[in-house]
């Protein structure tokens, strides 16, 4: 339990760090709170509460979707505190679509497969499992930084050519999520337990991945115009986005899981060596 309460606190300095950084200009509270301050402390709350029910029941079929509520909660929660500007609203709703669209996709599959082998080991501990959960409130404050910032901007500049620019990128990145993921759910029902070569797959080995991160970075684009001096740090959306996916938790352990199945195989080799793992490029 010692161990998981420093990674805690370790997670809560950061997002304390995160949030002091990117309030600094933005509107506050009637009690004078930068509103990206109660953001932060939403992102932890509504997981904690959510945690607990989890915890005695041991599941996990919550999970992605307290994560996906909790991103539609900070969201709107910054655009009804803050001043409504086109911008703001034109990020919400794209935070929105993405965080409706992946949570009821995430929860569909984790109630059809029956679990996540994720939180196997993970799930009898207190410790481990409250530190997973605390993890996705760090997940989803870092991921929204950008979206934070500039809903709250105190005095959001016109919208220009950056946010069309920003909007047109996570356009891009929202569509190859979908599209990935969509082909991949299709192949699995007419080819269960085999791995998928084609649609997007056969430009890359984690398409939905590349997407996520894209639109992210689009995200990031349309706040640039809001954020003045610390306020830059809100740039770690996409750059933590990136990391934890390429890094961390979505890549590395997906790569793992597929070579334990299908390594060795002369199909499923050839298709690792003709295949980036993340960028598109079309298929040799």
């Amino acid at each position: 339990m010692g161990k998981s309460l420093g990674v805690i606190v370790v997670v809560l300095a950061v997002a304390a760090g995160v949030g002091f950084a990117i309030g600094q200009g933005t509107t506050t509270t009637e009690r004078g709170y930068p509103v990206p301050w109660i953001a932060a402390v939403i992102s932890f709350v509504v997981q904690w509460v959510v945690f607990v029910p989890s915890f005695i029941k041991q599941t996990e079929h919550y999970y992605d979707l307290t994560g996906s509520l909790t991103y539609l909660t900070v969201v709107w929660f910054c655009v009804l505190a803050g001043p409504m500007d086109t911008r703001g609203l034109v990020i919400a709703v794209c935070v929105t679509l993405w965080a409706g669209r992946l949570g009821s996709f995430l929860f569909r599959r984790v109630k059809k497969s029956g679990g996540d082998g994720r939180f196997d080991e993970i799930k009898p501990s207190f410790g481990r499992f409250l530190v997973a959960w605390t993890l996705q409130g760090l997940w989803v404050f870092l991921t929204l930084a950008a979206a934070i910032a500039a809903i709250t901007a105190g005095e959001p500049p016109t919208v220009g050519v950056v946010d069309a620019i920003g909007l047109a990128v996570w356009i891009l990145g929202f569509g190859i999520e979908v599209v990935a993921d969509r082909q991949k759910s299709a192949f699995r029902e007419k080819h269960p337990g085999e791995f998928i070569t084609t649609g997007l797959w056969a430009w890359s080995r984690h398409p939905n991945y590349f997407g996520e991160i894209v639109l992210w970075v689009g995200v990031a684009i349309m706040a640039s115009s809001t954020l003045e001096g610390w306020q830059w740090v809100a740039w770690i959306s996409p750059v933590f986005v990136y990391v934890l996916l390429t890094r961390i938790s979505g890549v590395p352990i997906l790569e793992r899981r597929s070579d334990e199945r299908w390594g060795g195989d002369e199909a499923y080799e050839g298709y690792k060596a003709k295949t980036p793992v993340l960028l598109l490029r079309p298929p040799s």
